[in-house]
């Protein structure tokens, strides 16, 4: 199972519903969405859509980046009716020294099926026991550590493989340098090597980023599969990049390249590249957003396929 980890920001959320939309009944993917924004309507959309879909889902109750850092009581408040049914979600923690913290909000809220992001720390205390040996945790998202995931494993907990896979470069044009490079091969090894999921950041860097400047440059990151074992991003990036005017055209350029690179690779398309495929036939412009909400969307529709 693939656990895509997406912050709650208006185009993760929309590349998130629009995967619902097109892949209704056949997902083999647990999204895990850590709300960042004080305002919730996007959310709410996004939530109905998943739960008339069956797509069971995760919520970060305890935010570490955003406008909402830690306040689980106002996620719960804002978001009681689309909760009230535990049955559709499971609660989401990090957790790295507040162990007497989340226990006792599990307690509070009598959650069930938690999963927890394992931020690091002792794991030969008795606080990591004791925590760790709760029966409402089902699953411990961690990094490749084989002191952690052998510890963890002997308190009968499931394990989900975080990798940060995606390699951010200073500024767009630097993609330049680096057309194509390998991104994941934990889709392909992740279940004998122990764990019964994996996850990452989708095709965004680990690294909060709220809002910015037009850029000099546009590129669009879009994953595909490079052979049975390794999954590969392409960046494609505008030419004219000495100034941040005439983003459209410098986004016409980016869609060329990268439909013309998948027809030559006769690479599957996902709905992500057909509409990306409509917006270059069209010389449509849909906005820097909507170049996220692709990229995003495009890497879902694969990985989905890939492990079906």
């Amino acid at each position: 199972m693939y656990y895509p980890f997406l912050r709650g920001k208006q185009f993760e959320l929309l590349a998130l519903r629009d995967f619902v939309e097109f892949n209704s009944g056949s997902f083999h993917v647990f999204p895990i969405i850590e709300p960042v924004k004080e305002t919730f309507n996007s959310m709410k959309l996004a939530i109905q859509k998943m739960k008339e879909k069956s797509l069971i889902f995760g919520l970060v109750l305890n935010p570490q980046v955003g406008d909402i850092i830690n306040r689980t009581d106002l996620i719960m408040r804002e978001l009681q009716n689309e909760l009230s049914d535990q049955t559709c979600w499971c609660p989401v923690f990090f957790v790295k020294d507040n162990f007497s913290v989340i226990a006792q909000k599990i307690t509070d809220y009598n959650f069930q099926n938690v999963i927890i992001f394992y931020e690091g720390g002792d794991v030969q205390s008795q606080e990591f026991n004791t925590f760790f040996s709760l029966t409402q945790i089902s699953k411990v998202i961690i990094t490749d550590s084989r002191t952690v995931k052998r510890k963890l494993l002997s308190l009968n907990k499931e394990l989900i493989l975080m990798s940060d896979s995606f390699n951010q470069q200073a500024k767009n044009k630097d993609y330049l340098h680096v057309p194509e490079e390998s991104f994941s091969e934990d889709f392909a090894f992740y279940q004998q090597e122990g764990f019964v999921g994996f996850s990452d950041y989708t095709t965004l860097p680990k690294s909060y980023i709220d809002g910015g400047l037009l850029p000099f440059a546009v590129a669009i990151h879009l994953t595909f599969k490079k052979n049975e074992e390794q999954i590969f991003i392409g960046h494609f990036v505008s030419n004219t990049n000495d100034d941040r005017t005439n983003v459209q055209g410098k986004f016409g350029e980016a869609t060329e390249k990268a439909i013309t690179f998948w027809d030559k690779q006769q690479l599957p398309r996902t709905k992500a590249i057909e509409k990306l495929s409509e917006y270059a036939k069209n010389a449509q412009y849909p906005g820097l957003g909507m170049v996220k909400k692709i990229s995003i969307l495009n890497h879902l529709e694969l990985i989905n396929s890939t492990i079906s």
